[in-house]
């Protein structure tokens, strides 16, 4: 989506990708039709009406408003199902974009059957090379992002469930006198040994990659010698 081209903004803003293929947001389709039902309702029952497939006739992703809020979801969509989309509409603003569209269409299907065989082949050991050192860039993105990428919520929930299942357990219960006098000391010395292990400033920041072994960790993890003499402690005390 960010190497998008912006190649008509006459009616309808118009991109191309890197493949060639025309595309349009959903948002700004929207708006030019002056639709009076909300964006995300219209959107997705024209998307039906049109037995539109994601990923291969659009695809949505979650985008940031300017004016703050909420992420809404947005929708990029190829241009022939965006034109049966304004067809759907049966109104003249519907039938000037559908027809603004079948215009581009038809310009863009022209110019490439004027490019001759030998800058055909030109173009394409050019994007052959570009297209490596994107995907390079790509791989690298992707290698960054999944060594940053930390638990999301539900992870976060199965580990603070791990964590506290053992920690009662080596307290000897809710109902042990231990539990009841250290429990929050036990508690923290739990989460710090479980945050210096991963080197992380908080536990929900464990990396995404290694939620598996967290949770493991969690599942084995001893308190220190002193602290389980006291816990031991304790709960002969509650035992007498």
């Amino acid at each position: 989506m960010n190497n998008l081209k912006l190649i008509e903004n006459e009616l309808v803003p118009v991109y191309e990708t890197d493949s060639g293929e025309k595309v349009v947001y959903g948002m700004e389709l929207h708006s030019v039709l002056v639709v009076k039902s909300k964006f995300a309702d219209w959107v997705k029952n024209r998307l039906n009406d049109c037995d539109a497939t994601e990923n291969v006739d659009f695809c949505s992703f979650s985008k940031i408003l300017e004016k703050g809020g909420r992420p809404q979801t947005e929708y990029l969509i190829k241009l022939d199902i965006a034109k049966e989309m304004a067809m759907l509409e049966r109104n003249d603003k519907g039938k000037q974009v559908r027809r603004y569209f079948i215009q581009i269409e038809k310009k863009y299907k022209a110019a490439q059957e004027k490019l001759s065989l030998e800058d055909m082949m030109r173009i394409q050991l050019g994007m052959l090379d570009e297209s490596k050192k994107q995907m390079s860039n790509h791989e690298s993105r992707i290698e960054n992002l999944e060594n940053n990428m930390t638990i999301d919520y539900g992870q976060q929930r199965v580990l603070e469930d791990t964590v506290n299942k053992t920690v009662i357990d080596i307290l000897g219960g809710k109902e042990s006198y231990a539990y009841e006098e250290i429990g929050r000391k036990v508690f923290a010395e739990c989460n710090r040994d479980l945050k210096h292990y991963f080197n992380v400033n908080a536990r929900n920041n464990v990396p995404k990659k290694r939620f598996d072994e967290a949770v493991e960790y969690a599942k084995n993890w001893k308190p220190c010698t002193n602290t389980m003499m006291l816990i031991c402690s304790h709960n002969a005390q509650m035992r007498l």
